[in-house]
């Protein structure tokens, strides 16, 4: 009986084994149990957001021609606005006093000269060198007159103030002057969008310290050439400022929309990461039932949709679940709903 009681257990266990060997051998021929989802052809909107820094339009280092000469008066403060050609400070005019004397002297040499010269009494020669003098001496009188009157060279709003009046002036600039209205934003783009990109198109301005608001600008300038380290383009976009809402140096997002296209859309938890490098790919289970890997180069993601640019075609069934299971070759089973 013991005997015939260890028989019966072996064939039972034997049994077993062959029944779950069995159902394992089924479970490798019927492959990875999976769902799907197919590529589809879609309008993919071209909206692109870029940030970057806001800038003065223009601004301009406020100094005289040399060095080493007293500031006579600073006619404006930080914070002042200021218009094109404005006298903004003046420098000690003592040099330029002499020079006036020293021409007023070479003008009356010249006017005794020259009804000497009319009446024959001196060479053409002689005049010829009194009005040369005479040249010299009123440029550099021009000369000094620019030096002791400084001006804007723009419209703008004094930013910054390194001097007082009675100070000597040395190398650093008296004042800082930028024009903030307009504003000016320059932005690198991918070069895939360097045909898109227009003059005169408009651009959509946000900062954070706005959230609600949305500012508008135009392309203004794009410059020809292209970075060849970043494969990108600069963009110059010029945004109205009259309120004087927007500061230089504010963070910014533009948003341009560079137009729409015909993309291949999967949805995005189809795309793996590839570990320790930047590749992305997916699994195509094709005809066969086999799943394929493919490395794919992605474009605008739409919603829990993403363009596909390069790797699968319209109509191709893409794995979306068991993914950690997949290889490339494996044999797969598509789980129907």
């Amino acid at each position: 009986m013991k005997r015939l009681a260890i028989m019966l257990l072996a064939a039972s266990a034997l049994a077993a084994c062959t029944g779950e060997k069995k159902t394992q051998n089924a479970a490798a021929d019927e492959g990875v149990l999976t769902r799907t989802a197919a590529a589809e052809t879609a309008v993919v909107r071209l909206t692109e957001e870029f940030t970057s820094e806001i800038e003065p339009y223009k601004e301009n280092d406020i100094t005289p021609a040399a060095a080493g000469v007293h500031i006579n008066r600073i006619l404006v403060d930080v914070g002042d606005e200021v218009q094109k050609g404005q006298l903004l400070v003046t420098l000690d005019p003592t040099q330029y006093t002499q020079a006036r004397v020293q021409l007023k002297t070479v003008e009356d040499d010249y006017n005794r000269l020259l009804p000497v010269y009319e009446a024959g009494g001196i060479s053409a020669q002689q005049i010829q060198q009194a009005k040369a003098q005479l040249d010299v001496q009123r440029e550099a009188v021009a000369n000094l007159k620019k030096n002791i009157e400084v001006r804007s060279p723009i419209t703008g709003v004094v930013t910054a103030r390194n001097y007082e009046s009675g100070d000597l002036f040395a190398s650093q600039p008296i004042l800082h002057v930028m024009q903030i209205d307009p504003l000016k934003v320059i932005v690198n783009i991918s070069e895939q969008y360097f045909s898109h990109v227009k003059v005169g198109m408009p651009v959509d301005l946000k900062v954070d310290i706005f959230p609600d608001r949305t500012f508008e600008g135009t392309v203004s300038l794009i410059y020809p050439a292209l970075d060849p380290a970043t494969r990108t383009f600069k963009v110059e976009v010029r945004v109205p400022n009259a309120k004087r809402t927007l500061r230089p140096g504010m963070f910014a997002r533009t948003i341009f929309d560079l137009g729409e296209k015909q993309g291949v859309m999967v949805p995005d938890i189809a795309i793996q990461k590839q570990v320790g490098t930047a590749e992305r790919y997916l699994y195509v289970i094709t005809a066969d039932s086999v799943a394929e890997r493919r490395a794919v180069k992605l474009g605008r993601q739409v919603g829990d949709r993403i363009d596909i640019l390069s790797g699968v075609e319209p109509g191709e069934q893409v794995a979306v679940t068991a993914l950690s299971k997949l290889y490339d070759g494996a044999k797969a089973t598509v789980k129907q709903d």
